[in-house]
């Protein structure tokens, strides 16, 4: 990815409501465009297949396939890309297995939009939250 690129986004959440979240996001900030939105962690795997993003902000609950699975099939087809794990769960066997799947950050539901934008731009630099 060159400096002049925008960073491509891909949210995948059940919740319509985080969706327009990281939406909204994306919109205000001029360095980062939402290419893609997923509702459950099959529908992420067809989403990023398509739109190739550098980012996907990943839900760890979700239905048909949950958040560690889908990551687990994306990251070994495309492992460049950098996938950040959320959850309003504070477990930490699941940040662990967020981890272990290749998730290289973690961020904790709530969360406001400085939050968001900064684990995004770490994980471009690879830099632990």
């Amino acid at each position: 990815m060159e400096k002049t690129d925008k960073i491509k986004l891909v949210v995948a959440d059940d919740a319509p409501f985080i969706r327009e979240i990281i939406r909204q996001i994306a919109k205000g900030d001029e360095s980062l465009v939402l290419v893609g939105e997923a509702q459950d962690g099959e529908d992420v795997i067809e989403v990023v297949s398509c739109t190739r993003p550098d980012v996907i902000l990943m839900d760890i609950v979700m239905p048909k396939k949950n958040g560690i699975e889908a990551t687990k099939i994306i990251l070994e087809k495309y492992p460049k890309i950098k996938v950040i794990a959320f959850s309003t769960l504070d477990d930490e066997s699941m940040l662990l297995k967020a981890l272990d799947a290749g998730c290289c950050n973690y961020l904790k539901k709530p969360f406001d939009a400085q939050s968001v934008k900064k684990i995004i731009y770490n994980s471009i630099l690879g830099e632990s939250a």
